[in-house]
């Protein structure tokens, strides 16, 4: 049967994907889209969908009632660069958000919740390669703040309660369906849009700046593969690692520029270099690998390839 499910955050970066994904797996009107705001994005309003602020507990609580939802992806969230321009709203949009969705959740009979945690909950004082599943949460930013509260508080709930609670420590993420929404890594997302409209990009990242990232679809197949897994088969209820490649901003822009002759970028790194400055570098995910199967399909090559092949046709207006 069926899951029942409501996506926060349905027209952010992640679930302007993911609804699509979830509805092509359990049917339209079994996936409600949740929006801050009523969105253009016919993926996200083709289906059932309610305007809904998850700071607000009992409006939660109401629309879990309305859809009979058994099953949560909370995505709604303030993401790095902007949390530090206001760690305040940070705090109160990405922690409270998440406590309304899990005490509506415990006492509204839903079965299942997803979170996304993040590499941001890592400081400079984890081992910069190959992080540990273990490795010291200690971050240097509030939306890292968050996301480190927010997998205590998500465990909590899995311990004191039995609501079975899932996160994932989502790399940087790739999308050729949303816009960038505000984070460190924007820029792996914005140098593909500007070779493919301009030519040219300046990065606000140095050029041997390495980060761990991911393409989109493999982060669709890890969040829906990691809710499908059996409880057993998923013992950690805190953030597991996942991991796809590393690149510098050279390297990415080199991949680039082989398959956009004339492909210039310059460097101009801003505020944002010291927050990449303390997350990994590389990320071990052999736990995720280990305990429900994970394995990325994308490398950096086809990634590129993928991503300058879609931005073309939708640029000459034939769509995705």
């Amino acid at each position: 049967m069926a899951p029942n499910v409501l996506v926060t955050g349905s027209a952010g970066q992640i679930g302007a994907e993911l609804v699509p994904r979830l509805r092509s797996l359990y049917g339209k009107d079994n996936v409600v889209a949740a929006v801050h705001a009523s969105p253009r994005d016919p993926s996200v309003s083709d289906g059932p969908m309610v305007v809904l602020d998850t700071g607000d507990q009992a409006a939660v609580v109401a629309a879990l009632k309305e859809y009979k939802v058994d099953t949560v992806y909370h995505l709604a969230a303030l993401l790095s660069a902007k949390g530090e321009k206001d760690p305040q709203l940070a705090w109160t949009v990405n922690m409270d958000g998440l406590r309304n969705v899990l005490e509506a959740s415990r006492t509204n009979g839903v079965s299942q919740v997803f979170w996304p945690s993040s590499i941001g909950a890592f400081g400079p004082d984890a081992p910069k390669t190959n992080t540990p599943q273990n490795a010291p949460l200690n971050p240097t930013t509030m939306y890292g703040v968050t996301k480190v509260a927010g997998e205590l508080l998500c465990n909590y709930y899995h311990a004191k309660y039995g609501l079975d609670v899932r996160c994932l420590r989502y790399p940087g993420l790739i999308s050729s369906v949303a816009l960038p929404g505000g984070g460190t890594t924007d820029y792996a997302v914005e140098i593909f849009y500007e070779a493919v409209r301009t030519g040219s990009y300046t990065c606000f990242l140095r050029e041997d700046t390495v980060l761990p990232m991911m393409y989109m679809p493999d982060a669709l197949k890890a969040t829906v593969q990691l809710m499908e897994a059996p409880a057993p088969k998923v013992p950690r209820h805190l953030g597991y690692n996942l991991a796809a490649f590393s690149f510098s901003a050279g390297e990415l822009a080199s991949e680039v520029a082989k398959l956009v002759p004339g492909f210039k970028v310059t460097y101009s790194p801003d505020s944002r270099q010291k927050i990449a400055d303390s997350w990994p570098q590389s990320i071990d995910d052999k736990e995720a690998r280990r305990d429900w199967g994970w394995e990325p399909e994308y490398d950096l090559a086809r990634m590129v390839a993928d991503m300058l092949a879609k931005l073309r046709l939708r640029r000459e207006g034939k769509g995705v």
